[in-house]
């Protein structure tokens, strides 16, 4: 890092006076500048680091294969990851069958509503064929 830098993560007069002004005009300021103080040189190690592994998380799962990326990330515990896979296995089979079962029940209740409005339009036609007191309409011209 520069270290001619004005501020930067050291005792430095300016990053005292920041904290100072900081812990003066709204507490959480100085606590940030403090903590930059002190922690500052990890940031840029940390937000590497933190970076690659959401950038490749998120990447194995843009493509859809999340096997591909439970694969890459081994626990060295073979008999764990046997497992994991089994019960990630065994966890994609239920899913697959909820899904189905939700189409299935999807289309019953279609059906249902279809067999429904299809009585009322029958109890309709024959209340209008036999003159009954349907329901007025809505708008009659003048």
């Amino acid at each position: 890092m520069n270290q001619s830098a004005l501020i930067r993560p050291d005792w430095t007069p300016a990053t005292i006076a920041l904290m100072v002004l900081g812990f003066v005009v709204f507490w959480p300021l100085g606590l940030a500048m403090l903590a930059y103080i002190l922690f500052g040189e990890k940031l840029k190690t940390f937000k590497k680091d933190a970076n690659s592994t959401v950038d490749g998380m998120c990447s194995a799962f843009k493509r859809g294969n999340r096997a591909n990326w439970t694969q890459h990330h081994r626990t060295g515990n073979v008999a764990f990851d046997d497992w994991r896979q089994a019960e990630l296995t065994r966890l994609d089979e239920e899913r697959r069958k909820l899904d189905e079962m939700r189409e299935e029940f999807d289309s019953y209740v279609r059906e249902l509503r279809r067999a429904k409005d299809q009585e009322e339009f029958d109890r309709f036609m024959r209340e209008r064929r036999n003159g009954g007191s349907g329901p007025v309409a809505p708008f009659e011209a003048n």
